[in-house]
Formats: structure tokens, C-alpha cells, sequence
């Protein structure tokens, strides 16, 4: 059952779970001044290189692709681990691509833990890792958790479904369904993801060990 959004806790429902994908429902939003996305001219750049395309909604700027630098902004590596013992082990940050297969990191981004979040190093210069108070304007932004799912997967923020990296090392959900840290932490071994299926317009949130691999979208300082 889908618990109704806290803006003070979540339930920990997820937690110590290997499918995270059942999480809290965001607050229903009855938001009759709903804020398309507006496509920015201008790009973003990343230490690696990579161009990202980035959008308005709202009073926020996001990138408009999933984030797939292997350093961080300063331009250190990032420690790409595919050993599942060295992964579940890790306290410090790291990522790796999906199945250990760079070749879906082009599409989808790759998938970082959220030590690699906590280092404020990980977006590009002048952009940060989406607190979960940045998703909540997001959410209201656009209508409501009902209808926020659909509209990220079907509009200009390509909320592709990148699936994750458990916090044992095991990949799953590509293509069913997305999770993104958010830059907030609720206790020592957990932080706050969001969360997009396939088959559902639902926008959800709840928390997560902090050693999973989730995907990362940036907003502008």
C-alpha cells in the first residue's frame, strides 16, 4: 500500500529491501497553475565533457538527461567498482554503468551511490544534486505525484527508466523503472531517492540504503 507523503519523515518501508520500487507517494497536489517545461537554449558541460541539455520547470533549472560523468567536478576520478563485494563494502564515493555495461550509460546514465552524491562534487560546476525539497516544487510544478510520472517520461526531462545497483551489487529494473537520489539524507546508512515506473503516472519517494547505485539529475545553483 502507498503511505501518504510526510514532509517530516518517510516510513522506511524500503529499507533493507531489494526491490526499493515501493515507495511513499508524494502529498497529492490539486495544482490548477501547472508550469510546463520550458527547453533552455543553453547547455551544460560536465568534467568528462559530456553536453547536457537542460530545462525549466518552475523556478528551477534541471538537466534534461541523467548524468553519466566518471569524475567529479574538480576533475578526480570517481572509482568505478564492478566487484559486487567491493561495492557493498564501499563507504565512500563511486559508480558504475548499468550491468557493468558502458554501452547503456550512453542512454541512461550512470548509476552512483549516494557517498558519490554527498561529496557536492558530483554535478557540474554551478549545478548540485536535487534536494527531495527541490523534487516536492518539481512535483507541484507539474500537476501532482498522480500525473508527475507520466509527464517526466513523456516531456523534455527524458526521465529514462535506468533501473539500479542494490546495495549487495545486483542490477535490476532497466527499463521498468527509475530512481534518483535526491541530496537528502534521513539517517547514517540511508538517504531520500524518487522513483518512476513503467506502468504507472505515479511519482514516489521514500529512503534507501546508501551504498544502492541510483541515477542522478542535477539542478542549477
Amino acid at each position: 500500500m502507498i503511505a501518504v507523503f510526510s514532509v517530516l519523515l518517510v516510513t522506511n518501508c524500503t529499507k533493507d529491501n531489494e526491490n526499493p520500487n515501493n515507495s511513499d507517494n508524494q502529498n497529492n497536489q490539486d495544482n490548477s497553475d501547472v508550469k510546463e517545461p520550458i527547453v533552455n537554449e543553453n547547455t551544460v558541460t560536465d568534467a568528462d565533457g559530456n553536453v547536457y541539455s537542460t530545462l525549466t520547470i518552475g523556478d528551477f533549472m534541471w538537466l534534461g538527461e541523467n548524468l553519466k560523468t566518471t569524475k567529479y567536478n574538480d576533475s578526480t576520478d570517481i572509482p568505478n567498482l564492478i566487484d559486487n563485494n567491493e561495492w557493498k563494502n564501499l563507504s565512500s564515493g563511486a559508480y558504475c554503468w548499468y550491468n557493468n555495461s558502458p554501452g547503456d550509460g550512453i542512454m541512461y546514465g550512470a548509476l552512483y551511490n549516494w557517498h558519490a552524491v554527498n561529496t557536492k562534487k558530483l554535478c557540474p560546476t554551478g549545478w548540485h544534486v536535487a534536494t527531495d525539497e527541490e523534487w516536492t516544487e518539481l512535483v507541484k510544478d507539474l500537476g501532482g505525484n498522480d500525473v508527475t510520472g507520466d509527464k517526466l517520461k513523456e516531456n523534455a526531462f527524458k526521465a529514462l527508466l535506468g533501473g539500479l545497483r542494490s546495495d549487495n551489487g545486483d542490477f535490476s529494473w532497466i527499463g521498468s523503472f527509475g530512481n534518483w537520489w535526491t541530496a537528502t539524507e534521513t539517517d547514517t546508512d540511508h538517504a531520500l531517492y524518487v522513483n518512476v515506473g513503467e506502468n504507472t503516472s505515479l511519482f514516489l519517494r521514500a529512503d534507501y540504503d546508501k551504498r544502492a547505485g541510483f541515477s542522478v539529475r542535477c539542478v542549477r545553483d
